[in-house]
């Protein structure tokens, strides 16, 4: 690490190791993590490595395991002889993973970023080639990996303009660490110039590939009996909610059964460990729900909690209006409305969504979702979905032809040009 704020963090990180135990640890009491598989955080694996290639795949949580499990699928497809490991940072991601059970894909929660743990990890995987996403840019683990000759990959990378100029404070940095990567594919023009800055050399936009990551069909028979059991009732989802949206949403959901009792919300929370704090909010309200983790169907209750994984698709199928959460606390960026509009659910967002920049600016260019700042504004857009959201789905489904595609063909071309160039490890 010659650049001195490398330099820098790499003595910290060794030196704040004590730290991190301890955080660990009460992240564990807390249910953050797994407190069964907290060794994974010191670099000590939970499997052996198997035989062949291995092709190593790192992202933070859902959202990017998501994306990650797609590009696994294909490369698994193209490479009968090889594994994948999937390396991530939630216990909500490390579910999702094993809920999609493919063959040959191993999962393992990432080392903690200090110089020994990184260590220990590689020397157990000893990946043929290894795959970041996005903004995970571990300097450790990087240049640990690059210093052993492993080829290294930064797929659907993506800054706002926060992170990159907070790079750009440290460019010597930022071009030692970026450098390390034989491969960048930027998911839009913004990082793909910042990177390009930070870097000095020309990063391409390889375009966005979470929108060409698309969700498993939900069970026929399970959406048939859940359609059974909401009737005729009006109902939307609340998607992916994070800490500081659902006393919003439940503010806007009393308003909505004011004037239509019978109304029905789908409350997806983004971390499904989350409920008993989600379902603390929704007693306060005093709105009445039912526990999808429990079994419990909502035919009497005002509000479906459905803290469970793999069933988004499920709840876009059965809903004609999606608020798509992420969006109403600042920090947070916004999620992807694209598997919402595929559906037919017309979209409503909050006024937060860097993250997805791109995609709204298309979104907004085709008139194609309701903003809302308060809770007023949201019952008043879902409102307008259940009565009169057939423009908003037509305007969504052309914004979706605008939207330019080809990332994950030409990311899987980049890939598979660096794992053939890589030698057995």
């Amino acid at each position: 690490m010659s650049a001195p704020g490398l330099s820098l963090y790499r003595a910290a990180s060794t030196a704040l190791k004590p730290v991190a135990r301890w955080l660990l640890n009460r992240r564990a009491g807390a249910g953050k993590e797994d407190p069964d598989r907290l060794t994974e955080r010191l670099g000590q694996a939970g499997e052996p490595r198997p035989e062949g290639r291995l092709i190593w795949l790192h992202a933070a949580s859902v959202g990017e395991s998501q994306m990650a499990l797609t590009v696994a699928d294909a490369l698994l497809d193209q490479h009968q002889d090889a594994h994948v490991l999937i390396t991530s940072g939630t216990r909500t991601s490390a579910n999702l993973i094993a809920h999609r059970g493919l063959d040959r894909l191993i999962h393992q929660f990432p080392p903690v970023d200090a110089p020994d743990w990184v260590s220990a990890f590689l020397d157990h995987w000893r990946p043929d080639l290894a795959v970041f996403t996005e903004s995970e840019l571990w300097p450790n683990l990087i240049l640990a990996a690059k210093a052993r000759g492993v080829p290294l990959a930064l797929m659907n990378a993506r800054m706002n303009r926060k992170s990159l100029d907070g790079w750009a404070r440290w460019p010597q940095s930022a071009r030692t660490l970026l450098g390390a990567f034989d491969w960048i594919g930027a998911a839009d023009q913004r990082t793909a110039d910042g990177l390009s800055d930070l870097t000095g050399q020309p990063i391409i936009n390889a375009g966005n590939l979470k929108l060409e990551c698309g969700l498993p069909a939900p069970d026929p028979d399970t959406l048939a009996q859940v359609k059974a059991w909401i009737g005729d009732r009006p109902v939307y989802v609340a998607a992916s909610t994070h800490a500081g949206e659902e006393a919003l949403i439940a503010s806007a959901h009393e308003a909505l059964i004011e004037e239509q009792p019978d109304a029905l919300m789908i409350l997806v929370p983004r971390h499904p460990e989350r409920a008993s704090d989600v379902a603390a909010i929704l007693t306060e309200a005093q709105l009445s729900f039912a526990q999808r983790s429990k079994d419990e169907t909502p035919q009497s209750a005002q509000v479906w909690l459905a803290d469970t994984l793999g069933e988004m698709a499920l709840w876009y199928a059965l809903c004609p209006v999606a608020v798509i959460a992420g969006s109403f606390v600042d920090g947070i960026g916004g999620h992807n409305p694209i598997e919402a509009s595929r559906a037919g659910a017309s979209v409503v967002t909050g006024p937060y969504v860097d993250s997805f920049a791109d995609v709204y600016a298309v979104y907004d260019a085709h008139d194609a979702r309701w903003v809302a700042h308060t809770a007023d504004e949201i019952t008043a857009h879902v409102r307008q979905g259940w009565s009169d959201g057939y423009n908003k789905i037509e305007n969504a489904r052309a914004a979706l032809d605008a939207l330019p595609g080809g990332a994950l063909p030409l990311t899987l071309s980049a890939l598979n040009r660096l794992l053939d160039q890589g030698l057995p490890r």
